[in-house]
């Protein structure tokens, strides 16, 4: 029962710790800007995976994440042309 009890106060720190940190930059970032960057997630979660558990880093991993990546660069960037 211990490893139940240890599981359950890990994920609620871990949560915590995460809402925390994302809901102080949240007063900073416009809600487009924090909407887009929220599209990053599943890349922090695999590279998570590949430095903390050891996944395999492969190809396809690499090259969805460059993909991910740039349509994020690609709308912030319409974006902020469109300001200007």
């Amino acid at each position: 029962m211990p490893g139940v009890m240890y599981a359950i106060v890990s994920g609620t720190l871990a949560s915590g710790v995460g809402y925390a940190i994302w809901y102080a930059a949240l007063r900073s970032l416009s809600s487009f800007r924090a909407a887009t960057l929220q599209l990053s997630v599943p890349i922090l979660a695999s590279l998570a995976g590949v430095f903390i558990l050891d996944e395999p880093l492969t190809s396809r991993l690499i090259l969805t994440s460059l993909a991910v990546l740039g349509g994020i660069g690609l709308v912030l960037s319409a974006r902020q042309s469109a300001r200007e």
